[in-house]
């Protein structure tokens, strides 16, 4: 936790959120063109599907983006919280238990007593924060992130019912662009969690293949 941190700001969106928010937006627009039968792929099925599908990761973008911003606030009223508990600690050892709670467990298990000393010292040294959270340029520009995120990996998958005109066809078209993104999302995921990355690969492709079923069977 940085003053950087501590006063509002918040790093983009990391690898992870990005192959996440990239996945839910396909599972979204899947639901849509999963349902839309290739027999009856008509101008009138196309177009009710397309305003459905953007409609809906449209909708589902900026509630995504507003939980973002509730995580931003919610992030920093716990360091606010870290930044008191250290300020009011009655002795270094209670000082250092505080830290050592604030780091994730991996960083907590090797930081030696010594350093956790350095960073309460650190933090007594803050300036004091506002009393209330507020949302910094950092927190609105991720938000925005997160929403187009959602709504752009919507886009590879409609456009070939604007570009093509035969109904069968472009559902075609579109199925495979779907299952490519998939496949390279699951790709990516492995490369981030150091899995094998074609097993992710065809493991999001499955995994996408049953949600999308569920989805469509449950009425979604």
């Amino acid at each position: 936790m940085n003053r950087e941190r501590l006063l509002g700001n918040r790093r983009f969106l990391e690898p992870i959120d990005r192959v996440s928010e990239v996945l839910f937006g396909l599972i979204m627009v899947l639901t849509f063109t999963g349902s839309l039968s290739a027999a009856e792929a008509g101008q009138a099925g196309i177009r009710a599907m397309l305003v459905g599908a953007l409609g809906c990761n449209l909708a589902w973008g900026i509630i995504d983006g507003v939980m973002y911003l509730m995580a931003c606030l919610a992030e920093q009223g716990r360091d606010r919280r870290t930044w008191r508990a250290v300020r009011e600690s009655k002795d270094r050892s209670d000082a250092r238990q505080v830290v050592a709670d604030a780091l994730p467990p991996v960083l907590s298990s090797v930081v030696l007593p010594a350093e956790l000393d350095a960073v309460s010292d650190r933090l007594r040294l803050l300036p004091e924060p506002s009393p209330t959270a507020r949302l910094g340029r950092e927190a609105w520009l991720g938000a925005l992130a997160v929403f187009l995120w959602v709504f752009v990996s919507t886009l590879p998958v409609v456009i070939p019912f604007l570009l093509v005109g035969e109904g069968i066809r472009a559902l075609r078209i579109s199925n495979a662009v779907a299952l490519g993104m998939l496949y390279l999302t699951g790709h990516a995921l492995g490369r981030i969690t150091g899995h094998r990355r074609w097993v992710m690969g065809l493991s999001t492709v499955a995994i996408g293949a049953v949600l999308v079923a569920m989805t469509i069977a449950l009425g979604g």
